[in-house]
């Protein structure tokens, strides 16, 4: 099973390097172990549809506007995660993850396993720091995320090699 994981955000925007700091941290704690390839893809752009239509399953890191306290982290799963990222709330990216979402299902490469790890942002501001409640929250969002791949590689395990 290839597993890719991708850090999503600008770090030049506080709360905004929710991903890209929260797949630093899983690579180094989880990626080898699990088998993961992490990638801190900063703002996204369209070279990465096609990493993401190689790949067997995605985890996705984003600061993600859930409309709940700051810091708060959710896992967002298969249909509930395609939902969140076609309504819009997700992206200030140029390109954002629903472009490549969509480009990945009308190619049909769509990662058939998929998780959108989000940390609910407090701040989006110039600053090379998250605010105290998101970086908080980043070593939950890789527990959270270990946790989903491990349990995509039971339930498929004739793919886990």
């Amino acid at each position: 099973m290839r597993i890719l994981a991708l850090g999503v955000g600008n770090t030049l925007l506080t709360d905004e390097a929710a991903g890209p700091l929260a797949v630093t941290l899983f690579e180094g704690s989880h990626g080898a172990a699990l088998g993961v390839t992490c990638l801190d893809v900063g703002t996204l752009g369209f070279p990465l549809a096609a990493e993401i239509g190689a790949a067997d399953a995605l985890i996705v890191f984003d600061a993600a506007r859930f409309g709940t306290m700051p810091g708060t982290v959710r896992a967002l799963e298969g249909a509930e995660m395609d939902h969140f990222v076609r309504s819009g709330s997700l992206s200030v990216h140029e390109v954002g993850l629903r472009d490549l979402m969509d480009m990945a299902r009308l190619s049909e490469d769509l990662p058939r396993y998929r998780a959108l790890v989000g940390i609910e942002p407090g701040e989006i501001g110039w600053g090379l720091e998250p605010s105290a409640d998101v970086a908080a929250a980043i070593p939950q969002a890789v527990e959270i995320a270990a946790e989903i791949v491990a349990r995509w590689r039971a339930e498929a395990p004739e793919a886990a090699a």
